[in-house]
């Protein structure tokens, strides 16, 4: 079994993929640790599913690489639930396509689970703005922080950014809620560190370096889906539907973390 799964969600990423895999792989070969590569492409209507096989078949590693492919566009919350169900690792990180948060920040947020000190660990943007390189324009910005807002008055979440594309998960505490939650779209990643916080896992928001990439498939309609599951969250928690999935974290968490320590800090 390897320490680490690094999920890729894709759709109509075939333009730059095979470069995102060639870093991810480069990176993880580095590493004195075990780990697997899994892309998920989101019912793509380009050619990224065939340019992963090829990268895949032309480039064979002894990282253990899978593509995950359906072909209708389900949504980044469902592909990056796929990924996840699909790990083997211990611990599954989940990163967007454009790396807009550095592989090479993965230490920060892989580390502490291994070391057993955490359940979940998120990349933010807004802890430490000065690790923003490139920001994101200025509409999309702001559109953010009221999302942020909104999304802490109606969840009651503390934190302070939740849609950064960076996140990791022990998975034998965290199956649980991926099993259970249904949010597709923008509100996915709210609905998993509400589920890990109503179930009492240990959770960290960490700071990370982020460069808005150009391409980038959120826009006005997305923020709307966005509102719109954080409503059906809510919906979704008043009436229970969530609670065996909670009793069932909860009961996991007591699983201890594989023997494997920290690892080595990235040069």
């Amino acid at each position: 079994m390897p320490v680490l799964s690094v999920i890729i969600p894709a759709y109509n990423e075939a333009a730059r993929v095979g470069r995102t895999i060639e870093q991810v792989l480069t990176y993880l070969h580095a590493q004195p640790f075990s780990s697997e590569l899994i892309v998920v492409s989101d019912g793509s209507t380009d050619d990224t599913g065939r340019v992963v096989e090829s990268y895949f078949a032309t480039h064979p590693d002894t990282i253990a690489t899978r593509l995950i492919s359906y072909p209708a566009n389900r949504g980044k919350g469902y592909a990056v639930r796929q990924g996840l169900l699909a790990a083997t690792g211990t611990v599954a990180l989940f990163s967007d396509a454009d790396l807009s948060t550095p592989i090479e920040e993965l230490h920060k947020v892989v580390d502490p689970i291994l070391a057993g000190q955490y359940d979940v660990i998120f990349g933010s943007r807004a802890l430490d703005r000065s690790l923003i390189g490139v920001h994101q324009p200025w509409l999309r910005e702001y559109s953010g922080r009221i999302f942020n807002q909104i999304m802490q008055w109606a969840t009651g979440l503390p934190y302070a950014d939740t849609q950064c594309g960076f996140k990791a998960f022990r998975m034998a505490a965290c199956r649980p809620i991926v099993e259970g939650a249904v949010l597709d779209r923008f509100g996915f990643d709210v609905e998993l560190l509400f589920l890990a916080y109503k179930a009492g896992l240990r959770m960290l928001e960490q700071p990370v370096r982020w460069n808005d990439a150009a391409g980038s498939k959120v826009g006005f309609l997305s923020g709307l889906d966005g509102f719109r599951e954080l409503r059906e969250l809510r919906r979704r928690f008043g009436r229970g539907h969530y609670d065996a999935a909670l009793q069932r974290t909860r009961q996991a968490q007591a699983m201890p973390v594989a023997s494997s320590g920290p690892l080595p800090a990235a040069e």
